[in-house]
Order: structure tokens, then C-alpha cells, then sequence
């Protein structure tokens, strides 16, 4: 296997002039079989530490790595060094994570939070305010409201029904609007579907930022991206992925990524550097293999969501059903969608009719569809938000969102969608 200054030469994006498409690239870029031995697929460079051909060059390579020197054309990147800093698989991954989203540069971590905890720490510091979408992940929220304000570190959020100057009010009410450093967001939302317009949040970073540093967007694309919404096409900077999920796609490996800016992604990586916060070979050779079939697996799911929550959306013990593919009640949400979506995805959250014991009873009567927390797979499963995910989220916070105990978040595999449905008909016969 050659260094990566090597590698990135002999990577091809095009054929005869003709740019080629991520999901052709997904197979080959960033490798060549010559590297090693012909193999078809890199291997698993399962090594802690790496030989270094001179002491000249090792000094090279870490004054390149630690950001004590800038890179040139002919070497631009530090060789391989060691485990906690690169490795064939995580630099392959890396690279193939940059072209569905269009991105400069990828990072893999070990897992969701990884990335997204990474990347606060790396672009905040304390006096900084941080201003969020309401509806998050929970642990998303638990870090943002309680571990990042023992940093001085100080949220405000905004709720996805507030217009533009609402959210600039917020802001300066908080007073700290001189010192907002990033503009995080989660679309869709976690558990809730919802979409944050997210040219919104280019135009509000340009309203913020001065000088020559631009207030960075972050969002996490995990429930469509990044094959039905492309962030970075819409001002976004940073990228965020538990790739636990779609891009793991089999629920066997835990991962995150971040896409973005080559020089904010640089930023990231020293931090990641430092925490020891970067995805192992073996998973990143998951995930190599899992992005191959990225494209159509999330479609074949986003179609059998369709059928599914027609079903879910015609059934009279379901009160209301929170989905992309169902926003005929909200238009301002119709319009963010048409904009930056390209389908409706694999999740549908939905309302029993009743609370907590009837959305028990139907957990507790699925047959096909299995119990368990995640998404993305290919088994579907269901969840209680309230109680599971989203159980460390405050009370006023769940409501402030809507989220209730009668709530179910659902992520539809690659089962027939007779056969979900007939499943969900028999566990609703219980509620």
C-alpha cells in the first residue's frame, strides 16, 4: 500500500472527460488492486504503528500531521504514521465519504456522537454561544445543555415554526449574540421528522458573522443523507453522520463521519487526533463495503416507506403520522422539502391513539418488526422515544417539540411492505 500523497495522485474521478457518478466511484476511488497483491477490495490493515523510510521523512510527516507545517502540491498529506492518526482503510473511507455530499474533505470516527461531540469541542470555546434546531437526538441534547455549558459554553434554540427574524431576536436576547460560533441543526429531526431550512441558516450565519472568519453550519444529515439531501449545496459547512445507520446499513457496526470544508474538516481532525476519537480499520472496512450498496438500498427503503405510511396514515388508531412523504397538513414544511430533499427516506414516527400503555401494547405485539433502538438497516424496527432515546430530554423540551409518550419512531428495512403492514395491522389490533 503506498502513502497517501501517492494515492491521491492516482485517484480517477473521470473517463475520457466524462465525470463519473459517486455510486460508480463508490467502488473504486481511493484504491488501486496493484497497492496490494490485486486484491479486488483493500485489505484490513489491522496495525497499530506504521515504518518510517528516514527520520527526515518521519519529521515530515509529523510536523505535517500535528499542523506545525503547511502541506505543498507534491506532498499533501503526512504519510502513515500511526493508528490514532491514519491508516489505509480510514484514508480510502475518507475519501469515498466526500462524494455523494460533494465535500473537500471526510473524517470517520468511532461512532455518531464521536463525530458530532468532536467537531462542537473543535469549533467552540468558552463565552461561545451556540445556536441549535429544537428537535434533536437526545444525546445530541444532553451534550449541548449539559456537558458543553461546563465549557461556559451557552445554547439557544429555535423551534422550526420560527421565521428568520424570530430566530435573530433569539439571538440577540441571548446576550451573547457577539460571540455565535456555529449554527448546528438536525434535518430531519430525531424523532420528530421535522425540516430546518437550512439556506435559512446560511443566510443567518451571513447575518452574524464578521470579519473574515464565516459563522460554520453544522448539520446532521443522518436520516436522509447523504443520498436525499445534499447539506453543502445549501451553504451547510460541516456535515455530520451517525454512520451507524444508512451508511453502516446492517446494524454490525457503531461509526460517525464528518464532510465539509478542507479547512474546517482540518480543524476537526487535530481535535480528533487528541481525543483518540477516529473509527478502528475493521470498521472502516465495513463501511467501505456498506457504501457500495448505499444508493440502493436507501431507495428500495424510502419506497417501502411509502406503502407503509400510506397504510399508518389511513388507520383510525393513529391519531397523526409525523413523515416526509405525509406534509400536506404543514406547507411551510412542503416547501423545505421540495428545496432540499429528494425523497422521503426510511423513518415515519407516528401517534397511537391513547399514550404510553397502548403504544406498549403495540411494541410489545410486533412480530415482524423488531424492538430495538437505531435505524438505517435492513430489518426494520420501532422504538419508544419517550422513554428510550429521547429519555433524558426535559419534559418542557419534549413538549416544546411535540413529542409525547404516545409517540413510535419507526426505520423500515428491506422486508416486503405486505408483510409490514400485515404486521403493524395485527400489533394495532392490540392498542
Amino acid at each position: 500500500m503506498t502513502d497517501k500523497s501517492t494515492q491521491k495522485r492516482w485517484t480517477k474521478r473521470n473517463l475520457n472527460g466524462r465525470e463519473l457518478d459517486p455510486q460508480t466511484l463508490m467502488m473504486t476511488y481511493g484504491y488501486r488492486p496493484e497497492w496490494s497483491e490485486g486484491a479486488i477490495k483493500p485489505p484490513i490493515f489491522q496495525t497499530s504503528t506504521f515504518v518510517i523510510n528516514s527520520a527526515e521523512e518521519g519529521k515530515r510527516f509529523f510536523s505535517l500531521a500535528y499542523g506545525l507545517e503547511e502541506p505543498n502540491e507534491e506532498d499533501d498529506a503526512a504519510g502513515l504514521i500511526y493508528g490514532r492518526i491514519n491508516n489505509p482503510n480510514l484514508e480510502i473511507l475518507e475519501d469515498r465519504l466526500t462524494l455523494y455530499d460533494g465535500g473537500e474533505a471526510a473524517l470517520a470516527f468511532g461512532s455518531g456522537m464521536a463525530a458530532i461531540t468532536t467537531t462542537l469541542l473543535a469549533l467552540l470555546k468558552p463565552g461561545d454561544l451556540l445556536l441549535h434546531s429544537g428537535s434533536l437526538y437526545g444525546g445530541t441534547d444532553h451534550f449541548i445543555k449539559h456537558v458543553l455549558p461546563r465549557f461556559d459554553i451557552a445554547s439557544v434554540w429555535f423551534d422550526k415554526d420560527d421565521s428568520f427574524q424570530d430566530i435573530v431576536e433569539r439571538v440577540r436576547a441571548s446576550g451573547r449574540a457577539d460571540k455565535l460560533a456555529m449554527i448546528y441543526v438536525e434535518t430531519p429531526s430525531n424523532p420528530m421528522n421535522t425540516l430546518v431550512d437550512l439556506d435559512m441558516c446560511a443566510e443567518l450565519s451571513d447575518t452574524f458573522s464578521t470579519g473574515e472568519q464565516r459563522i460554520p453550519v453544522a448539520c446532521d444529515n443522518t436520516f436522509l443523507g447523504p443520498i436525499f439531501q445534499q447539506p453543502i449545496k445549501h451553504g451547510v459547512d460541516i456535515v455530520l453522520y451517525s454512520a451507524t445507520k444508512y451508511i453502516g446499513g446492517h446494524s454490525d457496526v457503531v461509526a460517525g463521519a464528518a464532510v465539509g470544508s478542507a479547512g474546517l474538516i482540518s480543524e476537526i481532525r487535530g481535535m480528533r487526533t487528541f481525543m483518540g476519537t477516529m473509527a478502528d480499520p475493521w470498521t472502516c472496512w465495513l463501511l467501505l463495503r456498506s457504501l457500495e450498496t448505499l444508493k440502493p438500498r436507501m431507495q428500495l427503503m424510502s419506497e417501502i416507506a411509502g406503502e407503509v405510511s400510506n397504510f399508518l396514515a389511513e388507520h383510525p388508531k393513529i391519531e397523526r403520522i409525523y413523515c416526509l412523504g405525509h406534509l400536506d397538513d404543514d406547507p411551510a414544511q412542503q416547501t423545505i422539502y421540495a428545496k432540499q430533499c429528494q425523497a422521503q427516506g426510511g423513518m415515519i414516527s407516528f401517534d397511537v391513539a391513547g399514550g404510553e400503555a397502548e403504544a406498549f401494547r403495540f411494541l410489545n405485539a410486533l412480530q415482524i418488526i423488531k424492538l430495538a433502538v437505531s435505524l438505517g438497516g435492513t430489518e426494520s424496527l420501532a422504538e419508544h422515544p419517550y422513554t428510550m432515546t429521547h429519555a433524558d430530554v426535559s419534559p418542557q423540551d419534549k413538549q416544546s417539540v411535540g413529542l409525547t409518550d404516545k409517540l413510535i419512531r419507526m426505520s423500515i428495512g428491506l422486508e416486503h411492505p405486505d408483510d409490514l403492514i400485515a404486521d403493524l395491522d395485527q400489533a394495532l389490533a392490540a392498542v
